[in-house]
């Protein structure tokens, strides 16, 4: 009889075993997620780290289920999202020096917000962002082969772990010991960071995602840095200054745009259907019960109760935030789906803006207001990735939902109480520019929190954004490409590069889309994205340790 409760916990992904793992792993990767994400600008992918290290430990108890190792390490990751998206966005308090948003209580309100915000749109956009969109989603796809590798054993094992060993020790060479550079070919050119980026992940997602959407991506890079920066200064259009704050606008606005029009075009459609009693329309927008909405509405209202009374924030902020909070996680979703990056806090920003556009001129209440969407961009987007995993190799949904929230939940405790303390122990003007702790993202959003740059540039974003996703093209793509540094969106190409040759000379088994095969130039791809992950994490947990007992 326990043979078979623990064959059908294994089966459904959910074990006590996998919970206390997951939650001591969660303490861990958050906590030097937060530190990393301070110290460094950067935060670390973990769940490639995390898939191996659920794996080993759930088969040192004679657990072999991928889907319990799958599970267990959404548990371990779901807190470095949470992590993220405070630490990118509540440091902007302490550099402009604001009094009344360094205390606990507010990171964590602000923290809690954002998670049951983000819980609620995962469950909600899941099924339309990953059972039935094309989006390649590479650090799920790489996670999926890194534990389907762990059962195939033989060539395919070989190939990805021999690709992590390389990618992991080109890390430490370039992170840890310095021996090579970090930024290669740079040049010295005005307002554009020109230069690749020495980085075998970033190579690698140019490799997994390949064709049209890196084409599209670049067309965006050189629009904004070819075209507004160098060209626009060049033939005395505008000064520097107002060509960066055009570019950042329309960054913004064209990926605004795109979240738009997925609910013009995807989602209203399917809602009204659903709300017509439709069910074989409606069934499209979502896989939720109806018993499960009663859940979804009682996490909304706790996080709209907690953003309104525990925030301060007004009644109409409020519901801008739980609104467009499920647009921001769609543009998350999509951005993760198609480059595996998440630009949390440009997505935090642009409902800042939007919510100081309504009156809300408390500089401290907008910084909590980019800092609870930028956490429900982190799990309504990231954890796709995870979910993708799942997707391939089977496992639950609704066990991956739970593993989330518990890891979420649990993050959100971890984070603030590791932001708490250095802030504490450091002061908080040890955090900005040129100090201990740099918070790069931060001082972006403080930069920015006075509003938006160039309006005009924003409007014409947004307006260009709408229309070319409805006609089919991807402006999510187009507006990462103009708003990401340009070192960024150069490095990508190189890897689509390197998809096409292969396709082209050693058969492009990738083509078929399917895991299994012997397809190379998938597994090896997959083996460098990990391998720099894990060492990443690797490096952030070393750091944490130096640096406390420093």
């Amino acid at each position: 009889m326990d043979e078979n409760k623990h064959a059908e916990a294994e089966a459904n992904g959910l074990s006590p075993l996998g919970i206390v793992i997951g939650i001591v792993g969660c303490i861990i990767i958050t906590a030097s997620s937060v530190y990393t994400a301070l110290k460094m600008g950067a935060l670390p992918w973990p769940t490639i780290f995390t898939s191996i290290t659920s794996l080993v430990l759930l088969r040192a108890f004679g657990h072999k289920s991928l889907n319990e190792a799958n599970v267990t390490q959404i548990i371990m990751s779901a807190g470095s999202m949470v992590a993220g998206g405070l630490a990118f966005t509540i440091p902007g308090i302490w550099m402009l020096g604001l009094e009344g948003g360094s205390s606990w209580y507010h990171m964590l309100f602000v923290a809690l917000s954002g998670t049951l915000l983000g819980l609620v749109c995962t469950a909600l956009i899941r099924k339309r962002f990953v059972d039935e969109s094309n989006l390649e989603y590479p650090i799920g796809v790489a996670a999926a082969q890194t534990l389907e590798a762990s059962q195939a054993g033989g060539a395919t094992g070989i190939k990805l772990a021999s690709s992590m060993v390389l990618a992991g020790l080109w890390s430490l060479a370039r992170d840890a010991w310095g021996i090579i550079p970090a930024m290669l070919c740079q040049l010295p050119i005005p307002g554009v960071a020109f230069g690749l980026y020495n980085s075998p992940m970033m190579l690698s997602i140019g490799f997994l995602v390949g064709g049209a959407a890196v084409a599209f991506w670049f067309a965006g890079a050189l629009l904004g840095n070819v075209g507004i920066i160098m060209a626009g200064t060049g033939f005395g259009l505008w000064d520097l200054a107002t060509a960066q704050a055009i570019v950042s606008s329309l960054g913004m606005g064209l990926m605004m745009g795109s979240g738009l029009g997925v609910v013009i075009r995807d989602i209203i459609p399917k809602a009204a259907s659903f709300l017509r009693g439709n069910q074989s329309d409606g069934a499209a927008m979502t896989d939720l019960r109806r018993s499960d909405m009663g859940l979804m509405g009682f996490l909304l209202v706790g996080s709209a109760l907690i953003a309104c009374i525990g925030l301060g924030l007004s009644p109409i902020a409020t519901a801008v935030i739980m609104v467009l909070g499920l647009v921001t996680t769609i543009m998350s979703a999509q951005s993760v789906g198609q480059t595996g990056i998440d630009p949390m806090e440009i997505f935090g920003l642009i409902v800042l803006l939007a919510v100081a556009a309504l009156g809300e001129h408390d500089q401290v209440r907008l910084f909590f207001v980019a800092g609870i969407i930028a956490v429900a961009c982190g799990l309504g987007g990231d954890v796709m990735s995870d979910f993708k995993t799942g997707q391939i190799i089977g496992t639950n949904p609704r066990q991956m939902w739970v593993g989330q929230a518990i890891g979420a939940l649990l993050g959100s405790v971890v984070s603030v109480a590791v932001m708490a303390a250095l802030a504490g122990a450091y002061g908080t003007a040890a955090f900005g520019p040129g100090q201990l702790f740099v918070s790069a993202q931060a001082s972006v959003v403080a930069t920015m929190v006075s509003g938006i740059p160039s309006v005009p540039a924003f409007v014409l974003g947004v307006a260009a954004g709408i229309v070319l996703y409805c006609l089919g093209l991807p402006s999510m793509m187009i507006g990462l490409g103009v708003y990401l540094p340009f070192y960024m969106s150069l490095s990508a190409p190189i890897g689509a590069l390197v998809k096409l040759a292969y396709d082209k000379f050693l058969g492009g088994k990738e083509e078929t889309g399917e895991l299994g095969h012997d397809d190379t130039g998938v597994i090896v791809a997959s083996g460098l994205l990990g391998g720099e992950s894990i060492v990443g994490v690797a490096i952030a947990l070393m750091t944490v340790v130096t640096g406390l007992m420093g």
